[in-house]
């Protein structure tokens, strides 16, 4: 009889354990939907303010890439580089900060990302980019 009992412990167990990783999976996804949006709103309307008719390219999770050197003033065709491992984070940088000075911002605001490698910082770094970022994009110098 105690054997029983102990069994169905360790079911309910499992399953409390089990709904709590549910829970936190679905946590997690709502939280990065809801910053995939942040950032595809302040691309759109980055891209709107500095005049590109295709705005909505923004929305779509592998065309939004190609919008960074479209807005940086480069050839479309420079967002395959996105593919190759290091150029993507130097194209990125420097695609920014392009972007940053058409929109008469100083263009080293791009590097702020770069404190996320340093262990104490990175979550700093995150929400500094997401102040600047939202600035760029709705805020007129």
């Amino acid at each position: 009889m105690l054997n029983l009992l102990n069994i169905g412990v360790q079911d309910f167990s499992m399953a409390a354990l089990g709904a709590f990783i549910a829970s936190m999976a679905i946590f997690f996804l709502l939280i990065g939907i809801a910053i995939y949006v942040y950032f595809a709103l302040t691309l759109s309307t980055i891209a709107k303010k500095l005049g590109y008719e295709y705005h909505w390219l923004a929305w779509i999770p592998v065309a939004n890439l190609f919008l960074y050197p479209i807005l940086a003033k480069k050839h479309w065709a420079l967002g395959f580089l996105f593919l190759i491992p290091i150029a993507n984070v130097v194209l990125y940088f420097v695609w920014k900060w392009q972007i940053y000075e058409l929109r008469n911002y100083p263009g080293w605001l791009s590097l702020v990302l770069i404190l996320s490698i340093v262990p104490l910082l990175n979550v700093l770094a995150f929400i500094a980019e997401l102040v600047i970022v939202g600035l760029v994009a709705w805020k007129d110098r």
